[in-house]
């Protein structure tokens, strides 16, 4: 007889009575930490590690992941297999660093124990001796026939003579035979000694001590006092099983165990996530009791699990409110730094590929897609938030086709290094040596607002077979670098700009702004934002304008912020009743670059951000600058030119100072410029007007004047260059 079970009912499992025994004995619980750590790494399947323990006998050893990890994280392209050869071991560097830190761990090894050797054989010594003597009580005892005492006993107090007559004859016997044995045995051994004693040379002795002291010494210690101490600790994890769980959802209050109709079952058995950091089961909550209850009870079912708040993850199930399953890390994920950026690596980028931006809770990569959206980051000041947006605008450095405009509204130090690629750099709302940065950001603004404009009338042009969606794409891009190209704009705390002494200039900013980010992704512009004071800013229009702009970025990464209100602004009003709340992420240095990215994709990671400091920042711009200038891409305020005045025309001015001579080199060049056209060539460098000659099709070649060869332009392709734009 087989009986069927209706498909979605809910299953309700087992519960065990008693918890699984938490002392040493537990299987698994003493594992050795760098070992299984190593090979859960390399992505082996079925290897023990110290938390792998069986919880549930009957339980379904597959775990199901959280989530798929679609979209912006970057898959195995095995997908749900683990592969073949482990990522990290299909190079050389790969392989040549496994073999390091297997090299350094066993020195490591060998030397703790090195140290500790004359202490490993005195206790050998101490503890052999106790062995032989319990080696030699135990066959005496075996000898003796000690466990036939009770029985006998058993017989006198019965008053049964003849019991106790027939087990005194087989003690006797038994005594004969084992006697015999034991003689036989000791007749043996005192041979053998003799032999040794007379024909065994000094290794001899040496290999029966190797091998008879070490099973002697064990055989003598307590079970508690190992001889050799582990040259590494043992990692020790919260035994985790469905009665923990019960328990901790009942101590929240999310229902009760006694009434029938308010019992939390299960919908899975209890596994390891896929990673294998930690466990997880799919929880179903009494009838009447939804998914946010669970969100405000965060902390407390935490305490009732005994865990920190941060190794507690929930994700909502879609398909009922009730449902959701709850993930239980092994250790407290944000406290371990994702390690340094891989951008220092200094190499060229492509802004069409997703930009690495950290790591996940459960240590997955994050690469964010910056084409196509805006993004916004938000926290409370030093938690992050510029080192975050700085991550997302190097990448995007390291990519020489991308224009780079970069406002910094509280003037600090941390973007100083983008003037080296930056076509704006912007800083500050107060007029200085530079100029009024307010009218040099509007400029900017509607010079990228012309952009937009400019990139849609340019598509419309394009026939349907060279543009059948009529959309900006990466093959269009090389083809026609100077009508298409990705475009950045990065504001650091933009509500400054919307809080300026005159209400016009907040107004105009605010409908720029808004019709960048209305219009802008569609056309190649991406916008960064940033700002520790998401609401609250301005007035009226301004007020509008400012909210409106807030949350209609499509990317949000909220920091630690002071309150949930804050959050909220950050994330959007949906986010809290998901279970974000970036005011309860955990303080404390070990957290700074820790937030929530919402919006990239349907599963909301909590990410920790690579880190990327000053110098880190100056090396990686030092290369985007060289790669700029190869490409012949250097322009705006890193190639010198002014980009608040109207534009100059280059290989007008490049003629005029020539004169009769057939070629400059770029030094004297720069130095003509600058002496006859001040107001448009002062600040000109040498590597600046070679970048925008080239740009406009004037080739660098070798020029010798003087005696000296360098690189310059010769005159005749200037008028070349000239006349071909006319003519174009």
């Amino acid at each position: 007889m087989s009986f069927s079970k209706p498909m979605g009912e809910v299953v309700r499992l087992p519960i065990p009575n008693n918890t699984a025994p938490a002392d040493d004995s537990a299987p698994g619980i003493n594992a050795a930490p760098d070992d299984a750590e190593d090979l859960r790494s390399e992505g082996a399947a079925d290897v023990d590690t110290s938390f792998e323990v069986q919880l549930d006998p009957d339980a379904d050893a597959e775990g199901v992941p959280v989530d798929d990890g679609v979209g912006y994280l970057l898959d195995d392209p095995e997908g749900d297999a683990y592969p073949v050869i482990p990522h990290h071991l299909r190079s050389l560097a790969g392989v040549g660093e496994a073999i390091g830190r297997h090299t350094r761990r066993a020195a490591h090894r060998l030397a703790f124990h090195a140290v500790r050797a004359p202490r490993y054989l005195a206790l050998a010594g101490v503890w052999g001796a106790v062995g032989v003597w319990r080696l030699i009580d135990r066959q005496l005892s075996w000898w003796w026939v000690s466990e036939n005492d009770y029985l006998r006993s058993l017989a006198v107090a019965q008053g049964d003579s003849r019991e106790w007559y027939k087990l005194h004859r087989e003690v006797k016997e038994t005594r004969r035979v084992r006697g015999t044995i034991l003689a036989g045995q000791a007749a043996a051994v005192l041979a053998g000694g003799l032999l040794l004693v007379k024909f065994a040379p000094w290794w001899g002795w040496a290999a029966v001590a190797t091998v008879a002291v070490p099973w002697l010494a064990h055989f003598g210690r307590p079970q508690d006092h190992p001889i050799i101490a582990p040259a590494t600790t043992v990692p020790r994890f919260r035994l985790l099983n469905h009665d923990v769980v019960l328990r901790a959802y009942y101590s929240a209050g999310l229902g009760h165990a006694e009434k029938m109709n308010e019992q939390v079952t299960f919908e899975t058995t209890m596994s390891r996530t896929k990673e294998g950091e930690g466990s997880q089961v799919k929880v179903v909550l009494p009838h009447g009791t939804g998914f946010d209850a669970v969100v405000k009870a965060k902390d407390k079912l935490a305490s009732g699990l005994d865990v920190a708040p941060s190794q507690v993850y929930l994700t909502h199930d879609p398909s009922s409110h009730r449902r959701h399953t709850l993930t239980v890390m092994d250790r407290d994920p944000l406290a371990v730094p994702a390690g340094k950026t891989p951008l220092l690596d200094c190499k060229r980028r492509n802004i069409w590929r997703p930009a690495p931006f950290g790591l996940d809770e459960h240590g997955r990569k994050v690469a964010l897609g910056l084409l196509w959206i805006s993004i916004l980051i938000g926290a409370q000041p030093r938690k992050g938030k510029t080192f975050s947006a700085r991550l997302l605008a190097l990448y995007a450095a390291l990519d020489p086709s991308v224009r780079l405009s970069v406002v910094d509204g509280k003037n600090s130090p941390d973007w100083n290094k983008f003037a080296m690629v930056a076509y704006h750099f912007i800083r500050g709302t107060v007029p200085n040596r530079a100029g009024d940065p307010v009218r040099q950001f509007i400029a900017a603004l509607a010079e990228i607002k012309q952009h937009i404009i400019d990139t849609n009338d340019f598509l419309s042009t394009l026939s349907v077979e060279e543009c059948p969606e009529g959309k900006l794409t990466e093959e269009l891009c090389r083809r026609y670098p100077k009508h298409l190209f990705i475009w950045m704009l990065v504001v650091e705390e933009f509500q400054n700009y919307f809080e300026l002494p005159d209400q016009d200039d907040n107004k105009e900013i605010a409908e720029l702004l808004s019709f960048i980010l209305a219009v802008g992704p569609s056309s190649g512009v991406v916008l960064l934002s940033s700002s520790q004071k998401p609401s609250g800013v301005g007035a009226g229009d301004v007020q509008r304008l400012f909210n409106r702009y807030r949350d209609n970025h499509a990317v949000r990464f909220a920091l630690r912020c002071g309150n949930r209100n804050v959050s909220d602004a950050i994330l959007g009003g949906d986010a809290y009743s998901e279970g974000f709340d970036a005011s309860a992420l955990p303080v404390g240095k070990p957290y700074l670059g820790v937030g929530y990215l919402y919006g990239a994709d349907d599963h909301t990671p909590t990410v920790r951000t690579h880190l990327a400091d000053h110098g880190d920042a100056e090396k990686i711009l030092t290369a985007a600058r060289r790669m700029r200038e190869r490409a012949g891409t250097l322009n705006g305020y890193a190639a010198g030119e002014d980009t608040g005045a109207p534009d100059r025309d280059v290989l007008g001015d490049v003629l005029a100072v020539f004169g009769a001579d057939p070629g400059l080199h770029w030094t004297e060049l720069a130095e003509r410029l600058a002496g006859q056209f001040g107001d448009r060539w002062a600040d000109a460098t040498a590597d600046a007007v070679s970048a925008q000659c080239r740009d406009l099709g004037v080739p660098s070649v070798d020029v010798k004047r003087g005696g000296v060869t360098r690189k310059g332009c010769r005159k005749r392709d200037a008028k070349a260059a000239t006349d071909g734009t006319a003519a174009g």
